[in-house]
């Protein structure tokens, strides 16, 4: 992911805007993904927030990418570890975000504990080491699926 997002430039408005039309390709297919299925964690969706920063630079919501996982406790967990990690690290990058853009997407970070919480409850969720295979499978097709949209 560094090599696909790291020449972005978060402080210039032109590069910041092609940032977020890269992740609104990718985002939203993810969590309609994840909405549709049972997962045992409080995730919360980033879209509205990211469709506002677009919408304040001028920009609507391009068409989503499409996403192919296979449907079981695996790969959602897989896929969630991959949309809670981008909620983190996007925390940290909205802190280079130029003066006076909007980054409402990138400070959806987590409350207090919640990190911590998701973190155990995908421990508590894993299974044996093929569980673990078919999770890492998954959160590998959805960072590609991230690296595609770049």
């Amino acid at each position: 992911m560094d090599a696909a997002y790291g020449a972005y430039r978060l402080d210039d408005r032109e590069s910041y805007t092609a940032f977020l039309i890269a992740h609104a390709r990718a985002l939203p297919v993810v969590e309609d993904w994840l909405s549709a299925r049972r997962i045992g964690f409080p995730w919360r969706s980033r879209r509205a927030a990211l469709a506002a920063d677009l919408a304040a630079l001028g920009q609507a919501m391009p068409e989503p990418l499409t996403l192919d996982l296979p449907d079981d406790d695996a790969a959602r967990w897989g896929a969630l570890y991959v949309t809670e990690g981008s909620r983190l690290g996007g925390v940290m990058l909205a802190r280079q975000v130029g003066e006076g853009l909007p980054k409402a997407y990138l400070q959806s970070g987590f409350g207090p504990g919640e990190w911590r919480d998701f973190r155990h409850a995908l421990d508590a969720a894993a299974g044996d080491e093929a569980w673990i295979d078919r999770a890492v499978e998954a959160a590998d097709i959805v960072f590609a699926l991230y690296g595609k949209a770049a």
